[in-house]
C-alpha cells in the first residue's frame, strides 16, 4: 500500500523482488545501486547468512524526485529464495505495491521457479492481494547461460495471466532497468 504523507507531499512505494534462491534478485538491486547516482539512492542493506545468501532481505531506496507534486520514493526489497524462510517472505510482502518475480533460466531450476511462483501467489492470497491491483512483472534472468529454458517455456510455466515479462542478465544490467521501469510505471498508473 503506497504510503502517502499529504502534509510533507511525500509518496513511498514498495517493490518486492521475489523468486527462487540465487535467481538474481540481489544482483538486480546491486546493479541498480551501482548504476544510480548516490544523490538519488540510499546505501544498499543486505542481511545475509553465513553462505552470503540473503537470509531475510536486501533493501535499496530510490528517490525519483517530484512526481505530480509529490516527492516520490521507491523502496526495493528482496525476499529470501529458500522455502524455509517463507515467514520472512510474508513479512516482506506485507504492504507491497508491486512485485518483480525473478526466474532462473537454467533448466534444472524450472521446478523451483514454478514452486516459488505458486508460493508467491499463495502469499498474495493471505494478504488479500490481487494481481489486478498489485502489479506483477516477470523477469527471466540468466539469459546468458549456454543451456537455458526458452522464453516460451518460461512463459508457459509462469505467465498464464499475461504479466509483462522481460529477459535479463542482471549481473550485466541487461533488462534490469526495463523491469524496474515496468513495475514502477504500473504502480504510478494505479495511483491515478
Amino acid at each position: 500500500m503506497v504510503l502517502v504523507n499529504y502534509a510533507d507531499r511525500k509518496l513511498t512505494c514498495k517493490i518486492v523482488y521475489y523468486g527462487t534462491g540465487e535467481s538474481g534478485k540481489t544482483s538486480n538491486l546491486s546493479y541498480i545501486h551501482n548504476t544510480l547516482d548516490s544523490t538519488i539512492r540510499s546505501d544498499m542493506t543486505c542481511l545475509e547468512g553465513l553462505n552470503e545468501r540473503t537470509l531475510f532481505f536486501d533493501f535499496l531506496s530510490i528517490n525519483l524526485g517530484d512526481v505530480k507534486g509529490f516527492n516520490t520514493t521507491f523502496s526495493l526489497y528482496t525476499t529470501p529464495g529458500q522455502m524455509e524462510y517463507n515467514a520472512a517472505r510474508k513479512i516482506i510482502l506485507n504492504g507491497v505495491d508491486g512485485v518483480v518475480f525473478v526466474a532462473d533460466s537454467s533448466p534444472d531450476r524450472r521446478n523451483d521457479n514454478i514452486i516459488s511462483f505458486k508460493n508467491m501467489m499463495e502469499n498474495f492470497k493471505e494478504f488479500n492481494l490481487l494481481p489486478e491491483n498489485v502489479p506483477v512483472v516477470l523477469q527471466y534472468n540468466k539469459r546468458d547461460l549456454p543451456n537455458l529454458l526458452s522464453f516460451e517455456d518460461l512463459e508457459n510455466d509462469l505467465n498464464k495471466a499475461g504479466f509483462p515479462s522481460y529477459e535479463a542478465v542482471a549481473i550485466e544490467g541487461r533488462g534490469v532497468f526495463a523491469t524496474l521501469k515496468s513495475v514502477s510505471n504500473s504502480i504510478l498508473k494505479n495511483l491515478q
